[in-house]
């Protein structure tokens, strides 16, 4: 069972606590379903057909909103937007309950009605279904559904303009409309309906969060009529609302049928057997999707990440091998290395479906660690040797040589060194313009330690192929890299690591990039470095949320992510918490102290419940304020961020992981 996420009337009918709750479907394709308990949309990402018309990438918000309205005596309308200085209408106040039962389910009660809604998308399609099912009524009520369209961009907002369509076809209980040449049809589907056709636009909707990021947030939307049919007491009426004509289809079926689906989920019985790992396990599912014929990818968050080479590959143990989606992650990797470059896997796959961009150091690292725990889970080294395991030392060799920017092994040591101008490599990556917040140009230390395990992967993979000889090169050059790395990194002021090394030069920085010498499958240092680097991460870093990008000792430290986009940028990795870290703190942890540290990383995993109940409702946050209350801030709903809570919760609190 799921952990139960649900509200009373003490908050769906207050405005301000319900718009802050936000609730998310997804398609298995890159769109979505979103808004907020209230019922308004506060981000430019918020709509209930926003579809990836290039899957996963050329996203359109199609459909904004479907609103209703309930005749019985007069009219009660249930929607609810924000409008500058006024919140209309107020649906909100006949909101009775709301919960996740996995479904988005919404119980309105208002007069002697009551009516419950329940939102899902279809996986693997463009669909949204919406189940309304008049439970209370003194007789047959007219439920009136008028549809609000975007037409655009999901960056970007929709002003009012003469070149949208004004015009929608309605056969059939089918109501079909295009708001431009070349975008998708939106068909919705409303059995025994009939339509009223009243072209007209509505302006001024607001978008708190966009103005809270300094972005332009005011949006107009477009509606072409109503629908409206009548439900009687006890009646369900199933809308269905896709890109694919839905004449035909049975929405009773299509709901049910993705019941089945995530009810039939193969979770491990560990992860079933407590609500809130469960829940996560639930909230994995949203991040898989196709990218391709038989090929998958991990989408980086909710709800304006696209596939990160970085993100999908720290996130993917959590995602696809704890819950065992074996053949998924497969689908991963093969849609990766098919862009392999130069020795590099893609940074990300741009939003319009160009060319991948190759600007990081650390990606094609995280491959290997990945690639290591798919193998120590299944046993398919067949699969390695005979897909990947020639890339893989072509890729070896490409550092070794070095290959774009500036990435390359230092001879005299046998570290790895990146760097180029107004470039930033790492997942510290934040730039404005052209100033990189972060530069962190030279030997970064969390860069070496993946350098290190790739090393350690390869010889590992050497020796079930039956190749001696590489075996025993690898090996020797991965005992050379970790006695230099203790010699290079290592801060004696502060018992801990320093975080780049270029030349003479040495970052003290105290940051959280040192935690994945202790965490990675193959661990550096001796147990008293260890020990020392953690106290010092732990003193300094940790909070319940995750760990600080820097110590509050530090002069540049910043506290709160909020304001202009140069604001939040420069506060990105400056102190701000990153979610995703938890997991290697966890994973270090219990390796170091045994029974004692698994007994506080309980604790910890424990701590997440709450906030699966405060921002994206039943998923974890990217990134959160570096000080109590540690508000949630960035995407809602963050694939390393559940990945790694995840992974460290089964592997390390739990020790059902296969061991290293």
């Amino acid at each position: 069972m799921s952990l139960p996420i649900r509200f009373d009337a003490t908050l769906t009918r207050d405005f301000s606590r319900a718009s802050t709750r936000e609730w998310l479907e997804t398609n298995g394709l890159g769109g979505w379903a979103s808004s907020t308990v209230s019922g308004a949309h506060t981000r430019r990402y918020h709509g209930l057909l926003v579809v990836a018309t290039q899957p996963p990438v050329g996203r359109m918000v199609l459909l904004s909103k479907l609103e209703e309205t309930l005749i019985l005596h007069g009219r009660v309308e249930l929607g609810c937007n924000l409008f500058p200085g006024a919140v209309h209408p107020e649906g909100h106040r006949h909101l009775s309950s709301f919960s996740l039962d996995p479904f988005p389910t919404f119980t309105y009660a208002a007069r002697e009605v009551t009516l419950r809604k329940k939102v899902a998308m279809i996986d693997g399609e463009h669909t949204a279904v919406v189940c309304y099912e008049l439970m209370r009524a003194p007789g047959p009520v007219q439920l009136e559904l008028r549809p609000f369209f975007a037409g655009r961009d999901y960056h970007h907002l929709m002003q009012a303009n003469d070149e949208m369509c004004r015009e929608a076809g309605f056969e059939e209980g089918v109501l079909r409309y295009r708001a431009y040449p070349g975008q998708p049809t939106v068909h919705i589907r409303v059995p025994g309906a009939h339509y009223r056709r009243s072209p007209d636009w509505h302006f001024n909707y607001q978008y708190p969060r966009e103005e809270e990021r300094g972005l332009d947030c005011s949006e107009d939307l477009f509606t072409c009529g109503v629908l409206h049919t009548n439900l009687e007491p006890g009646e369900s009426l199933v809308v269905v609302i896709s890109t694919d004509d839905p004449q035909g289809r049975d929405g009773i079926d299509l709901f049910e049928a993705e019941r089945r689906r995530r009810t039939a989920l193969s979770l491990p019985v560990p992860l079933v057997a407590r609500p809130l790992s469960h829940q996560l396990a639930l909230a994995a599912d949203q991040f898989l999707v196709r990218r391709g014929s038989g090929l998958h990818t991990i989408l980086a968050g909710y709800h304006w990440f696209t596939d990160w080479g970085r993100d999908t590959m720290i996130a993917l143990p959590g995602i696809c091998l704890v819950t065992g989606r074996y053949e998924e992650a497969k689908g991963i990797f093969r849609a990766f290395a098919a862009h392999i470059s130069e020795g590099m896997i893609p940074n990300r796959f741009p939003d319009a479906g160009e060319a991948p961009e190759y600007n990081t150091v650390d990606a094609t690292l995280w491959f290997f660690s990945a690639l290591y725990r798919y193998v120590r889970y299944t046993g398919d080294y067949a699969f390695v040797e005979e897909e990947l395991w020639e890339e893989l030392q072509d890729i070896a060799a490409w550092h070794r040589r070095g290959t774009r920017f500036g990435i390359g092994v230092d001879e005299e040591d046998g570290l790895l060194w990146a760097g180029s101008d107004g470039v930033q490599l790492t997942w510290m990556d934040a730039k404005i313009g052209d100033w990189v917040v972060t530069p962190r140009q030279g030997k970064a230390v969390e860069i070496n330690a993946l350098w290190y395990n790739a090393l350690r992967v390869i010889e590992h993979l050497a020796g079930k192929f039956g190749e001696e000889e590489l075996e025993a090169e690898f090996g020797g050059e991965a005992e050379r890299v970790a006695e230099q790395f203790a010699r290079v990194f290592w801060n004696s002021a502060e018992n801990c690591l320093f975080d780049v090394v270029d030349g003479e030069r040495r970052d003290p920085s105290i940051r959280p990039n040192q935690i994945l010498s202790l965490s990675l499958p193959f661990p550096l240092l001796s147990e008293g470095q260890g020990r020392q680097v953690f106290a010092a991460v732990d003193r300094h870093l940790f909070t319940p949320c995750g760990l600080r990008s820097l110590s509050p000792a530090d002069p540049a430290y910043r506290s709160r992510y909020a304001g202009s986009t140069w604001d939040r940028d420069g506060a990105y990795h400056q102190g701000i918490v990153w979610g995703w870290l938890i997991g290697p703190f966890i994973t270090a942890l219990v390796r170091l102290h045994g029974e004692a540290g698994r007994e506080r990383a309980e604790q910890i995993f424990a701590g997440f419940e709450a906030h699966l109940c405060e921002g994206g409702l039943g998923s974890v946050s990217e990134i959160f304020d570096a000080e109590s209350p540690y508000v949630p801030r960035g995407c809602v709903a963050q694939a390393w961020s559940v990945a790694e809570l995840l992974r460290a919760y089964y592997e390390d609190v739990l020790g059902e992981g296969p061991g290293e």
